[in-house]
């Protein structure tokens, strides 16, 4: 007989929902895994992309696909199962209708639509409920739909390439390319989690990018957004792409020109500043929140440094993704442009999260202290 153990159980659930990572958007990153009494695992599976099945039901399927019976197994899953009809049925009642007698799973839902009622109707069908193993890590993995839920924003990571001294470009504008083969490849799959990513006008005259996922493959492109307070975005701008939604957010109304950039798929939308000194540029924080009742929940920025210093100086930078190449520049672009500061207890405060070398280059990921405390 085997011996069970839950945390290598859950621990297979979680290596499920990672594999989910860059097709779930907007829904979350689930895995679970199916087991009998002896812990023999009867199936298992990860949420598909929007519309698809979801983990409890991949694995159901999986389960009865091996002729396995799940009568009185349990299911390790790493968030709470569905309780509503949104665009599949509640996973919850799938799985107690299938025998299911006992349900681990790592957290509760945090869309209020769920948010323990899953748990409750698990528990009035006679399913065992057990929570917090994998906690951490599942929230983790799903922090962008955690931060749109509770706190009704993306999580924005801005991402740099830079020299060791902090520069992006030289004075000339060149940046390409200042950081290795491995870092801009490691770059793609981060946009390639992301729900959208941001850039500024400059970046799109300047440089003229695609901004799409190309270094890693990939069944779906991440949105993209704009920041173009005048509306200045060209019609034969690279980054329309099809297949993937364009948001522009600008401050002064240009309708022919609102009408022209439609014309190409985008959606413009006027979000001028509140007070008479801002009403000519976005109001970055209201866009946030716009962003997120339009489903995004990982926001990946690469933008110029004024943009980056713009959303720096409101708060709304959660996460830094920065490469940076064993080269000095001297002078040139920065990261961000902000302050001055007149103390240095006024800097912002970051924790390293991880650091890895790829290639040449060493990658750094950044928090902004606090950030994560929703």
């Amino acid at each position: 007989m085997l011996e069970i153990n839950p945390q290598a159980l859950m621990a297979q659930a979680l290596a499920l929902a990672e594999q989910s990572l860059w097709i779930t958007s907007p829904n979350p990153r689930v895995g679970c895994v199916i087991t009998d009494v002896s812990g023999r695992i009867l199936g298992q599976g990860h949420t598909q992309k929007a519309g698809g099945a979801h983990a409890e039901i991949m694995a159901l399927r999986d389960a009865e696909s091996q002729g396995h019976s799940v009568a009185g197994a349990t299911a390790y899953v790493t968030l709470e199962p569905c309780s509503h009809f949104g665009r599949t049925g509640p996973c919850c009642d799938a799985l107690a209708a299938a025998g299911i007698k006992k349900v681990v799973a790592s957290l509760p839902d945090p869309n209020p639509q769920v948010s323990g009622q899953g748990f409750e109707r698990l528990q009035a069908a006679g399913v065992d409920v057990v929570v917090g193993e994998g906690a951490q890590q599942s929230r983790e993995l799903n922090i962008g739909f955690f931060s749109r839920m509770i706190r009704r924003t993306p999580w924005v990571r801005l991402k740099v390439a830079a020299s060791l001294d902090g520069k992006t470009a030289l004075n000339n504008g060149v940046s390409q390319w200042i950081t290795s083969t491995e870092a801009r490849t490691d770059g793609h799959a981060w946009r390639a989690r992301a729900c959208a990513v941001l850039t500024g006008i400059g970046t799109v005259r300047e440089d003229n990018p695609r901004l799409d996922v190309r270094g890693v493959e990939t069944s779906r492109q991440p949105h993209l957004v704009v920041v173009d307070s005048r509306l200045e975005t060209p019609l034969d701008a690279h980054l329309f792409i099809a297949g993937r939604a364009h948001f522009i957010y600008a401050a002064i109304e240009n309708d022919v020109k609102k009408d022209a950039l439609e014309a190409q798929g985008a959606t413009v939308i006027y979000m001028p500043g509140k007070t008479p000194e801002t009403k000519n540029k976005v109001d970055l924080s209201a866009m946030m929140q716009d962003l997120a009742a339009r489903e995004i929940n990982e926001l990946h920025v690469e933008a110029g440094e004024k943009l980056n210093g713009s959303l720096i100086r409101e708060g709304l930078v959660d996460e830094f993704l920065v490469y940076l190449a064993p080269k000095l520049i001297g002078q040139g672009a920065g990261m961000a442009q902000f302050g001055p500061l007149e103390d240095l207890a006024h800097a912002v405060p970051l924790a390293f999260i991880s650091t890895e070398q790829l290639g040449p280059d060493l990658r750094i990921v950044a928090r902004v202290q606090g950030a994560d405390s929703f």
